[in-house]
């Protein structure tokens, strides 16, 4: 966990310190209220005057809370500015600013080395020229705000001088608290002082403080989902809605696709409008129509058995495994036909499915495997990502998701006869060497530039968000360890679900039922939604299908519990809190 919070920091402080137009750096900038926001120093202020000379001003005004004390000087800060705050993979400084121009501070965050992933709190300073009430609080919250948004944070700290008691006060009045003192030796240098830490000599202290996990929980919706999207992704729509026209049209298309068949391990990918679309290309050119069947697992979005039905094939329903909530193979396997073309499983709630056994039997009946993978990007067996071991593997983006574009998915593959196929229907069936010629099946199910913008940037995050995903799991299961009446999904043997939906199965033993504790933490602000219910029993289809058994018995007692990427500890303990006494 720890190393990827260091390199997702370290990329995403480097991104936006580069930027070199102020237009696009105002794009990176966080609000702090109406007003005010929190402006990246970034390489466009290393020619800045006013900026140089504004920073050398609060430096020399306020040398005594620096561990490291001098008389600054135009040249050396702007020295320290292109050679240490900009190259520096661990700082970054944003300067508080009003609509009006009016420069009220600056705040930065350094990141620290360690076994847990903190974040320090530095370069607090605020402009005495400027009176707002309460704008430092406000800059701060917000900028922990941001960086929790963004980052699997575990905490937040900051050191400050013992005997600067005003800022000491202020820090304790806004959820800091002490946790240690080091001890430091004053060094004087020819045109500086230093006050490093000393194990014998003591000239002054340190105050390390660290951000209270206490806060006020519950007095509103926690809900079920909810992104984490950054400066990142921000910018590259931007970008895309301003320039991404004509000659440059495809330009964040080609590089997610590109991207993305990379990330997943294979050779090719086409980005579509949904992973409902993706589907039905994938069925099309798998020559799946009418007449033919394909297997499908009961409990699931209806995207998985609808595409099959809209391509005139005939979904066949089998029952799922109650520990897992996946494709129970033994089930699958007993509803082949002579007319079945392939299988699709569905890695449900970002668990993969038992692909392993799954293949072994396809293969020996030459039935295709197209891999429902819509919610779980990042998800791995033996170390391979789910997606890579069918025919084709298809995902979504859609706003719940790990990885979001609003609306979206991707298809992907590794055979190159199956990909001029796919791409051939995903562009309307038009011939690839003859203009506006149609001489195949097509649909349009295709993703937009901007789309693919903000896909893009999520991707290039998508580590860092699984492991934000497992760690709130990770909560969920510590708190609710001493809890016998409920159980969560199992992974299979050398597999690695995301967790995209953390999920509890409320059993016999209970004193509620599923129903009655969605009821219980809705009332206390706790937003849930029940599991997929029994897909097969809809009245949509053409035949009637008897539900598989388990399938019956995970959609009364299953439940999603809030899992959005942003969601912090005190959250989860507090909904797990109100499950325990829900059920007690």
């Amino acid at each position: 966990m720890n190393k990827t919070f260091q390199l997702s920091t370290k990329e995403l402080f480097h991104f936006i310190k580069k930027e070199k137009s102020s237009k696009k750096n105002w794009l990176n900038s966080i609000e702090i209220t109406d007003g005010y926001y929190l402006l990246p120093v970034s390489s466009v202020f290393v020619e800045n005057e006013q900026i140089i000379a504004l920073l050398t001003k609060w430096r020399n005004q306020f040398v005594e809370v620096f561990p490291t004390q001098f008389e600054a000087t135009i040249s050396s800060t702007k020295t320290w500015l292109k050679n240490i705050l900009l190259p520096s993979d661990r700082k970054i400084l944003f300067l508080i600013v009003s609509n009006n121009g009016e420069f009220c501070g600056h705040i930065g965050l350094h990141l620290t080395d360690g076994e847990i992933s903190v974040l320090e709190i530095d370069n607090v300073i605020k402009n005495p020229d400027i009176h707002v009430k309460g704008l430092m609080k406000l800059a701060m919250s917000s900028l922990i705000e941001w960086a929790r948004t963004n980052l699997p944070v575990d905490s937040f700290r900051l050191k400050v001088f013992s005997d600067n008691h005003k800022a000491v006060a202020f820090y304790s009045r806004n959820g800091f608290r002490e946790i240690e003192r080091i001890a430091l030796k004053r060094e004087a240098g020819a045109t500086s002082i230093n006050f490093v830490p000393s194990s014998s000599i003591v000239d002054a202290e340190f105050v390390v403080m660290e951000l209270s996990q206490e806060e006020t929980v519950g007095d509103k919706l926690i809900l079920t989902a909810g992104p984490s999207i950054s400066q990142m992704e921000g910018y590259f729509a931007y970008d895309a809605a301003m320039n991404g026209w004509n000659s440059q049209w495809s330009k964040y298309l080609t590089e997610f696709e590109a991207e993305f068949a990379q990330y997943i391990g294979v050779k090719y990918a086409i980005a579509t409008s949904s992973c409902t679309g993706a589907l039905q290309i994938s069925l099309l050119a798998l020559g799946i129509g009418p007449g033919d069947e394909v297997i499908v697992p009961d409990v699931t979005w209806v995207a998985t058995a609808s595409a099959v039905r809209d391509v005139g094939a005939t979904p066949v329903f089998c029952d799922i495994d109650l520990h897992t909530y996946n494709m129970d193979i033994v089930d699958c396997l007993s509803k082949v036909t002579d007319r079945t073309r392939a299988i699709m499983p569905v890695h449900l709630y970002g668990n993969p499915a038992n692909m392993q056994d799954l293949l072994v039997f396809s293969k020996a009946r030459g039935i295709h495997i197209i891999e429902d993978a819509a919610p779980a990007i990042g998800a791995t067996i033996n170390g391979q990502l789910v997606g890579s071991f069918g025919d084709f593997g298809c995902f979504s983006f859609q706003g719940a998701k790990l990885l979001v574009t609003g609306e979206g998915g991707m298809l992907v593959t590794d055979d190159a006869e199956l990909y001029a196929k796919a791409r051939k229907v995903s562009d309307q069936g038009r011939n690839p060497d003859r203009a506006f010629w149609i001489d195949g099946t097509g649909v349009k199910f295709k993703m937009s530039n901007v789309q693919a913008a903000i896909g893009l940037a999520q991707l290039r995050r998508c580590d860092l968000q699984v492991q934000m995903k497992q760690r709130l799991t990770s909560w969920y299961k510590y708190y609710l360890r001493d809890l016998n009446c409920i159980e969560f999904p199992e992974e299979y043997p050398n597999s690695k679900s995301i967790q995209w939906m953390t999920s509890i199965r409320v059993l016999e033993n209970a004193s509620k039922s599923r129903d009655e504790l969605i009821t219980y933490l809705r009332q206390n602000n706790i937003d849930t939604r029940v599991v997929f219910p029994s897909i097969s029993s809809y009245p949509i289809w053409n035949n009637v299908n008897e539900s598989g058994k388990n399938a019956l018995i995970l959609e009364k007692s299953a439940l999603n519990l809030p899992s959005g990427v942003k969601l912090k500890k005190s959250e989860v303990e507090y909904i797990c809190k109100k499950i325990i006494e829900g059920l007690s």
